[in-house]
Protein backbone atom coordinates (compact mmCIF):
# COMPACT_ATOMS: atom_id res chain seq x y z
CA UNK A 1 0.00 0.00 0.00
CA UNK A 2 1.60 3.12 -0.71
CA UNK A 3 0.91 6.46 1.49
CA UNK A 4 -0.26 9.56 -0.35
CA UNK A 5 0.94 12.94 0.72
CA UNK A 6 -1.20 16.28 1.09
CA UNK A 7 -1.46 18.84 3.36
CA UNK A 8 -4.92 19.10 5.05
CA UNK A 9 -6.99 15.52 4.72
CA UNK A 10 -10.43 16.66 5.21
CA UNK A 11 -12.51 13.71 6.80
CA UNK A 12 -16.00 14.32 5.83
CA UNK A 13 -17.57 15.51 2.54
CA UNK A 14 -20.75 17.33 3.47
CA UNK A 15 -21.12 20.87 2.82
CA UNK A 16 -18.65 22.12 5.79
CA UNK A 17 -15.76 19.37 4.23
CA UNK A 18 -16.03 20.55 0.93
CA UNK A 19 -16.33 24.44 1.60
CA UNK A 20 -13.37 24.02 3.92
CA UNK A 21 -10.97 21.89 1.14
CA UNK A 22 -12.08 24.26 -1.85
CA UNK A 23 -11.11 27.26 0.62
CA UNK A 24 -7.39 25.76 1.37
CA UNK A 25 -7.31 24.66 -2.40
CA UNK A 26 -7.52 27.99 -3.46
CA UNK A 27 -4.74 29.04 -1.25
CA UNK A 28 -2.62 26.76 -3.04
CA UNK A 29 -3.07 23.75 -0.17
CA UNK A 30 -2.67 20.28 -1.41
CA UNK A 31 -5.78 18.87 -0.11
CA UNK A 32 -7.94 15.09 -0.18
CA UNK A 33 -11.26 15.05 1.32
CA UNK A 34 -12.49 11.42 2.30
CA UNK A 35 -16.44 11.20 2.48
CA UNK A 36 -18.26 7.72 3.71
CA UNK A 37 -21.10 8.08 0.95
CA UNK A 38 -20.07 7.02 -2.28
CA UNK A 39 -23.54 8.50 -4.02
CA UNK A 40 -24.11 11.72 -5.43
CA UNK A 41 -25.80 14.25 -2.98
CA UNK A 42 -29.55 13.78 -2.12
CA UNK A 43 -32.48 15.14 -0.66
CA UNK A 44 -33.47 18.72 0.67
CA UNK A 45 -32.00 18.61 4.44
CA UNK A 46 -30.76 22.26 5.60
CA UNK A 47 -31.69 24.61 3.70
CA UNK A 48 -30.90 28.13 5.40
CA UNK A 49 -27.53 30.05 3.93
CA UNK A 50 -27.29 33.26 6.15
CA UNK A 51 -25.37 36.44 4.97
CA UNK A 52 -22.09 35.70 7.00
CA UNK A 53 -21.77 32.30 4.91
CA UNK A 54 -22.79 33.95 1.12
CA UNK A 55 -19.66 36.67 2.30
CA UNK A 56 -17.97 34.07 2.81
CA UNK A 57 -18.77 32.07 -0.36
CA UNK A 58 -16.96 34.86 -2.61
CA UNK A 59 -13.61 33.69 -1.44
CA UNK A 60 -14.53 30.36 -3.57
CA UNK A 61 -16.86 32.45 -6.33
CA UNK A 62 -20.02 30.47 -4.65
CA UNK A 63 -21.80 33.14 -4.00
CA UNK A 64 -23.62 34.20 -7.13
CA UNK A 65 -24.13 30.52 -8.20
CA UNK A 66 -26.19 29.78 -5.12
CA UNK A 67 -27.89 32.90 -5.64
CA UNK A 68 -28.86 32.04 -9.18
CA UNK A 69 -30.89 29.25 -8.06
CA UNK A 70 -31.52 30.13 -4.12
CA UNK A 71 -34.93 31.47 -2.97
CA UNK A 72 -34.73 34.94 -1.25
CA UNK A 73 -36.13 35.30 2.09
CA UNK A 74 -36.44 39.14 2.93
CA UNK A 75 -38.71 39.17 5.92
CA UNK A 76 -39.96 37.03 9.00
CA UNK A 77 -43.56 36.75 9.68
CA UNK A 78 -44.77 36.48 13.80
CA UNK A 79 -48.53 34.98 13.42
CA UNK A 80 -51.39 33.53 16.04
CA UNK A 81 -55.14 32.38 15.92
CA UNK A 82 -54.89 33.85 12.07
CA UNK A 83 -53.39 37.09 13.16
CA UNK A 84 -50.58 38.62 12.14
CA UNK A 85 -48.16 39.73 15.15
CA UNK A 86 -45.44 41.61 12.97
CA UNK A 87 -43.11 41.83 10.54
CA UNK A 88 -39.36 41.57 10.70
CA UNK A 89 -37.25 43.03 7.80
CA UNK A 90 -34.01 41.71 6.85
CA UNK A 91 -33.03 45.02 4.98
CA UNK A 92 -30.42 46.11 7.60
CA UNK A 93 -29.54 42.63 8.78
CA UNK A 94 -26.67 42.51 6.33
CA UNK A 95 -24.84 45.59 3.97
CA UNK A 96 -24.07 42.77 1.36
CA UNK A 97 -27.12 40.28 1.57
CA UNK A 98 -29.87 41.39 2.88
CA UNK A 99 -31.57 38.37 3.13
CA UNK A 100 -31.63 34.88 3.95
CA UNK A 101 -31.54 32.27 1.15
CA UNK A 102 -32.96 29.07 0.68
CA UNK A 103 -31.64 26.24 -1.00
CA UNK A 104 -31.74 22.69 -0.82
CA UNK A 105 -28.90 20.83 0.28
CA UNK A 106 -28.42 18.79 -2.26
CA UNK A 107 -27.60 21.55 -4.55
CA UNK A 108 -25.42 23.54 -2.44
CA UNK A 109 -23.40 20.31 -1.80
CA UNK A 110 -23.37 19.49 -5.84
CA UNK A 111 -22.33 23.65 -6.02
CA UNK A 112 -19.23 23.12 -3.63
CA UNK A 113 -18.25 19.63 -5.56
CA UNK A 114 -17.70 21.52 -8.67
CA UNK A 115 -15.17 23.94 -6.92
CA UNK A 116 -12.80 21.06 -5.85
CA UNK A 117 -10.43 19.80 -8.67
CA UNK A 118 -10.69 16.36 -9.77
CA UNK A 119 -9.60 13.25 -7.71
CA UNK A 120 -9.34 15.95 -4.43
CA UNK A 121 -12.75 13.87 -3.33
CA UNK A 122 -12.88 10.40 -2.88
CA UNK A 123 -16.26 9.10 -1.85
CA UNK A 124 -16.68 5.60 -0.81
CA UNK A 125 -13.84 6.22 1.72
CA UNK A 126 -14.11 5.80 5.59
CA UNK A 127 -11.37 6.66 8.12
CA UNK A 128 -10.38 3.79 10.23
CA UNK A 129 -7.56 4.87 12.15
CA UNK A 130 -5.02 8.43 13.09
CA UNK A 131 -1.11 7.87 13.39
CA UNK A 132 -0.22 11.94 15.03
CA UNK A 133 3.50 11.63 14.77
CA UNK A 134 6.09 14.43 14.77
CA UNK A 135 5.21 17.26 11.65
CA UNK A 136 2.17 14.92 10.48
CA UNK A 137 -0.78 12.74 10.89
CA UNK A 138 -1.08 9.21 8.78
CA UNK A 139 -4.57 8.72 8.49
CA UNK A 140 -5.79 4.84 7.72
CA UNK A 141 -8.94 3.99 6.15
CA UNK A 142 -10.97 1.30 3.66
CA UNK A 143 -11.46 2.88 -0.19
CA UNK A 144 -14.37 2.38 -2.30
CA UNK A 145 -13.50 -0.87 -3.31
CA UNK A 146 -12.81 -2.26 0.09
CA UNK A 147 -8.87 -2.04 -0.09
CA UNK A 148 -6.48 -0.37 2.59
CA UNK A 149 -6.13 3.72 1.91
CA UNK A 150 -3.15 5.82 4.05
CA UNK A 151 -2.73 9.13 3.84
CA UNK A 152 0.01 11.59 5.11
CA UNK A 153 -0.52 15.05 5.94
CA UNK A 154 0.22 17.91 7.88
CA UNK A 155 -3.16 18.32 9.69
CA UNK A 156 -6.58 16.28 9.45
CA UNK A 157 -10.16 18.02 9.39
CA UNK A 158 -12.59 16.55 11.26
CA UNK A 159 -15.53 17.61 9.53
CA UNK A 160 -17.55 14.38 9.83
CA UNK A 161 -20.50 15.09 11.37
CA UNK A 162 -22.38 14.38 14.99
CA UNK A 163 -21.26 11.18 14.79
CA UNK A 164 -17.72 12.21 13.86
CA UNK A 165 -15.31 9.00 13.38
CA UNK A 166 -12.35 11.63 13.85
CA UNK A 167 -13.51 12.94 17.17
CA UNK A 168 -14.01 9.47 18.49
CA UNK A 169 -10.46 8.04 17.07
CA UNK A 170 -8.68 11.39 18.91
CA UNK A 171 -10.41 10.36 22.45
CA UNK A 172 -12.27 13.46 22.74
CA UNK A 173 -15.79 13.59 24.69
CA UNK A 174 -18.93 15.39 24.24
CA UNK A 175 -21.43 16.91 26.33
CA UNK A 176 -24.99 18.62 26.15
CA UNK A 177 -28.47 17.43 26.61
CA UNK A 178 -31.57 16.11 24.45
CA UNK A 179 -34.22 17.87 24.49
CA UNK A 180 -38.38 17.27 24.88
CA UNK A 181 -38.89 18.92 21.46
CA UNK A 182 -40.20 16.67 18.61
CA UNK A 183 -40.29 18.36 15.17
CA UNK A 184 -41.63 16.84 11.71
CA UNK A 185 -41.32 18.62 8.74
CA UNK A 186 -41.90 18.37 4.97
CA UNK A 187 -41.62 20.39 1.63
CA UNK A 188 -44.47 20.79 -0.12
CA UNK A 189 -46.05 22.99 -2.97
CA UNK A 190 -46.44 26.57 -1.60
CA UNK A 191 -50.15 26.95 -0.83
CA UNK A 192 -49.57 30.70 1.29
CA UNK A 193 -50.91 33.79 -0.90
CA UNK A 194 -48.38 35.01 -3.49
CA UNK A 195 -47.33 37.91 -0.89
CA UNK A 196 -45.75 35.55 1.20
CA UNK A 197 -43.33 33.73 -1.22
CA UNK A 198 -40.93 35.64 0.25
CA UNK A 199 -41.29 35.60 3.64
CA UNK A 200 -40.28 32.43 6.61
CA UNK A 201 -43.49 32.06 8.60
CA UNK A 202 -43.63 31.62 12.20
CA UNK A 203 -46.81 30.88 13.81
CA UNK A 204 -46.56 30.66 18.01
CA UNK A 205 -50.31 29.18 18.50
CA UNK A 206 -51.34 28.32 21.75
CA UNK A 207 -51.00 24.42 20.19
CA UNK A 208 -47.04 24.84 19.38
CA UNK A 209 -44.54 26.31 16.64
CA UNK A 210 -45.40 25.89 12.71
CA UNK A 211 -42.81 27.23 11.19
CA UNK A 212 -42.27 27.55 6.91
CA UNK A 213 -39.76 28.69 4.51
CA UNK A 214 -40.55 29.50 0.55
CA UNK A 215 -37.82 27.09 -1.09
CA UNK A 216 -36.86 27.54 -4.95
CA UNK A 217 -39.76 25.88 -7.45
CA UNK A 218 -42.65 27.31 -5.80
CA UNK A 219 -42.21 25.00 -2.72
CA UNK A 220 -42.78 25.48 1.17
CA UNK A 221 -40.77 23.59 3.94
CA UNK A 222 -43.29 23.31 6.92
CA UNK A 223 -41.63 22.44 10.39
CA UNK A 224 -44.16 21.90 12.99
CA UNK A 225 -43.41 21.30 16.94
CA UNK A 226 -45.41 17.67 17.63
CA UNK A 227 -46.48 15.99 21.10
CA UNK A 228 -44.24 14.35 23.07
CA UNK A 229 -45.87 11.26 22.65
CA UNK A 230 -45.57 11.39 19.49
CA UNK A 231 -42.70 9.82 17.83
CA UNK A 232 -41.60 12.01 14.51
CA UNK A 233 -41.09 10.34 11.84
CA UNK A 234 -37.60 8.82 10.80
CA UNK A 235 -34.74 10.68 9.28
CA UNK A 236 -33.49 10.54 6.24
CA UNK A 237 -35.71 12.70 3.65
CA UNK A 238 -37.72 9.76 1.50
CA UNK A 239 -41.51 11.66 1.44
CA UNK A 240 -43.59 9.13 3.92
CA UNK A 241 -47.45 9.22 2.77
CA UNK A 242 -48.77 9.10 5.58
CA UNK A 243 -46.35 11.49 7.91
CA UNK A 244 -47.07 13.98 4.82
CA UNK A 245 -51.17 14.02 5.52
CA UNK A 246 -50.75 14.69 9.35
CA UNK A 247 -47.93 17.27 8.95
CA UNK A 248 -50.39 18.75 6.49
CA UNK A 249 -53.60 18.67 8.87
CA UNK A 250 -51.24 19.89 12.01
CA UNK A 251 -49.95 22.93 9.58
CA UNK A 252 -53.91 23.49 8.50
CA UNK A 253 -55.57 23.23 11.98
CA UNK A 254 -52.74 25.92 13.72
CA UNK A 255 -52.44 28.18 10.94
CA UNK A 256 -54.67 27.77 8.23
CA UNK A 257 -53.09 27.69 5.16
CA UNK A 258 -53.62 23.97 3.42
CA UNK A 259 -50.77 21.95 2.02
CA UNK A 260 -51.67 19.28 -1.02
CA UNK A 261 -49.93 15.76 0.82
CA UNK A 262 -49.67 14.67 -2.62
CA UNK A 263 -47.26 17.42 -3.42
CA UNK A 264 -44.87 16.56 -0.60
CA UNK A 265 -41.33 15.77 -1.71
CA UNK A 266 -39.24 15.15 1.72
CA UNK A 267 -40.25 14.38 5.18
CA UNK A 268 -38.48 13.87 8.08
CA UNK A 269 -38.45 14.11 11.77
CA UNK A 270 -36.09 15.36 14.31
CA UNK A 271 -35.57 15.01 18.02
CA UNK A 272 -33.43 18.31 19.40
CA UNK A 273 -30.19 17.97 21.04
CA UNK A 274 -27.46 19.57 22.27
CA UNK A 275 -23.73 18.86 22.48
CA UNK A 276 -20.23 20.18 22.04
CA UNK A 277 -16.93 18.16 21.69
CA UNK A 278 -14.87 19.21 24.88
CA UNK A 279 -11.69 20.10 22.68
CA UNK A 280 -11.74 21.86 19.43
CA UNK A 281 -9.57 19.25 18.19
CA UNK A 282 -5.46 17.86 19.54
CA UNK A 283 -2.51 18.70 18.04
CA UNK A 284 -2.73 18.68 14.08
CA UNK A 285 -6.26 17.53 13.83
CA UNK A 286 -9.00 19.84 14.20
CA UNK A 287 -12.87 19.44 14.17
CA UNK A 288 -14.79 21.73 12.22
CA UNK A 289 -19.24 21.69 12.20
CA UNK A 290 -21.59 19.20 14.70
CA UNK A 291 -18.14 17.81 14.85
CA UNK A 292 -17.39 19.72 16.98
CA UNK A 293 -20.38 21.65 18.17
CA UNK A 294 -24.10 20.22 17.62
CA UNK A 295 -27.28 22.35 18.25
CA UNK A 296 -30.87 22.46 17.45
CA UNK A 297 -32.14 22.90 13.93
CA UNK A 298 -34.27 25.00 14.81
CA UNK A 299 -33.21 28.36 13.63
CA UNK A 300 -30.96 26.77 10.72
CA UNK A 301 -27.55 27.66 12.52
CA UNK A 302 -25.71 24.52 12.34
CA UNK A 303 -24.82 24.48 9.02
CA UNK A 304 -23.77 27.84 8.75
CA UNK A 305 -21.68 27.68 12.00
CA UNK A 306 -19.58 24.57 10.27
CA UNK A 307 -19.26 26.81 6.78
CA UNK A 308 -18.18 29.92 9.57
CA UNK A 309 -15.82 27.58 10.95
CA UNK A 310 -14.24 26.26 7.90
CA UNK A 311 -13.64 30.35 6.86
CA UNK A 312 -11.85 30.58 10.06
CA UNK A 313 -9.84 27.78 9.88
CA UNK A 314 -8.45 27.88 6.12
CA UNK A 315 -6.10 31.02 6.23
CA UNK A 316 -4.86 29.58 9.71
CA UNK A 317 -4.13 26.17 8.24
CA UNK A 318 -2.70 27.86 4.89
CA UNK A 319 -0.17 30.12 6.80
CA UNK A 320 0.76 26.93 9.10
CA UNK A 321 1.34 24.85 5.67
CA UNK A 322 3.72 27.23 4.06
CA UNK A 323 5.28 28.27 7.36
CA UNK A 324 5.93 24.42 8.21
CA UNK A 325 6.69 25.67 11.84
CA UNK A 326 4.07 24.11 14.92
CA UNK A 327 4.37 27.14 17.33
CA UNK A 328 2.74 29.36 15.86
CA UNK A 329 0.12 26.74 14.78
CA UNK A 330 -0.81 26.26 18.10
CA UNK A 331 -0.81 29.66 19.36
CA UNK A 332 -3.46 30.04 16.39
CA UNK A 333 -5.77 26.94 17.15
CA UNK A 334 -6.22 28.03 20.72
CA UNK A 335 -7.61 30.84 20.04
CA UNK A 336 -9.53 29.53 16.73
CA UNK A 337 -10.80 27.47 19.21
CA UNK A 338 -12.17 30.35 21.83
CA UNK A 339 -13.84 32.06 19.09
CA UNK A 340 -15.59 29.31 17.35
CA UNK A 341 -16.73 27.39 20.95
CA UNK A 342 -17.95 30.94 21.75
CA UNK A 343 -19.96 31.43 18.79
CA UNK A 344 -21.16 27.77 19.00
CA UNK A 345 -22.37 28.56 22.89
CA UNK A 346 -24.49 31.61 21.41
CA UNK A 347 -26.04 29.78 18.23
CA UNK A 348 -27.25 27.42 20.70
CA UNK A 349 -28.79 29.64 23.30
CA UNK A 350 -30.65 31.42 20.40
CA UNK A 351 -31.51 28.23 19.31
CA UNK A 352 -32.92 27.20 23.27
CA UNK A 353 -35.11 30.82 23.34
CA UNK A 354 -36.55 29.76 19.45
CA UNK A 355 -37.85 26.62 21.49
CA UNK A 356 -39.29 27.93 24.70
CA UNK A 357 -41.19 30.60 22.31
CA UNK A 358 -42.22 28.02 19.95
CA UNK A 359 -43.62 25.13 22.85
CA UNK A 360 -47.51 24.48 23.65
CA UNK A 361 -49.01 27.17 26.48
CA UNK A 362 -52.45 26.69 26.22
CA UNK A 363 -54.51 29.79 26.07
CA UNK A 364 -53.19 30.71 29.60
CA UNK A 365 -50.89 29.40 31.11
CA UNK A 366 -47.47 28.32 29.67
CA UNK A 367 -46.11 24.73 30.30
CA UNK A 368 -42.79 25.50 29.00
CA UNK A 369 -39.97 28.23 30.83
CA UNK A 370 -41.38 31.17 29.16
CA UNK A 371 -42.61 31.87 32.42
CA UNK A 372 -46.33 32.21 32.98
CA UNK A 373 -46.83 34.07 29.91
CA UNK A 374 -49.13 32.11 28.14
CA UNK A 375 -50.50 32.83 24.59
CA UNK A 376 -52.04 36.47 24.95
CA UNK A 377 -48.83 37.19 26.51
CA UNK A 378 -46.74 35.72 24.23
CA UNK A 379 -48.46 37.31 21.62
CA UNK A 380 -48.66 40.79 23.36
CA UNK A 381 -44.41 40.43 23.94
CA UNK A 382 -44.07 39.76 20.24
CA UNK A 383 -46.26 42.28 18.89
CA UNK A 384 -44.48 44.88 20.88
CA UNK A 385 -40.91 43.74 20.12
CA UNK A 386 -41.54 43.28 16.52
CA UNK A 387 -43.17 47.13 16.35
CA UNK A 388 -39.85 48.91 18.31
CA UNK A 389 -37.47 51.04 16.05
CA UNK A 390 -34.79 48.48 17.18
CA UNK A 391 -35.93 45.46 15.38
CA UNK A 392 -33.70 45.37 13.01
CA UNK A 393 -30.96 44.33 15.10
CA UNK A 394 -32.74 41.38 15.89
CA UNK A 395 -33.33 40.98 12.25
CA UNK A 396 -29.63 40.68 12.37
CA UNK A 397 -29.64 38.44 14.97
CA UNK A 398 -31.77 35.66 12.79
CA UNK A 399 -29.28 36.53 10.21
CA UNK A 400 -26.06 35.39 12.36
CA UNK A 401 -24.49 39.12 11.92
CA UNK A 402 -22.59 38.46 14.91
CA UNK A 403 -20.91 35.37 13.88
Amino acid sequence: MTTERVDVLVVGGGPVGLFAAALLERRGVTVAVWERRDSDPTGSRAIGIHPPSLDAFAAIGLDTAVLAEATLVRTGVARSRGRVLGTLSFERASPTHPYVATLDQHRTETLLRGRLAPGVLRTGTTVTGLSRRHGHVVAHGVGADGSAVAVEAAFVIGADGARSAVRDLLGIATSGRDYRDRYVMGDFADPEPGTARSSALVDVGPDGVVESFPLPGGRRRYVALVPEDVAPAAAGGTPDPGTAARLAAIVAERTGAVPDPSTCTMTSGFRVRRRAAARVGVGRVVLVGDAAHEISPIGGQGMNLGWLDAAALAPLLAEAVRSGTSGPWQQSANAYAVGRQAAARRAARQAELNMALGRPTGALGSVGPVGSLGSFGREALLRTVLALPTAHGLAGVYAMRWA
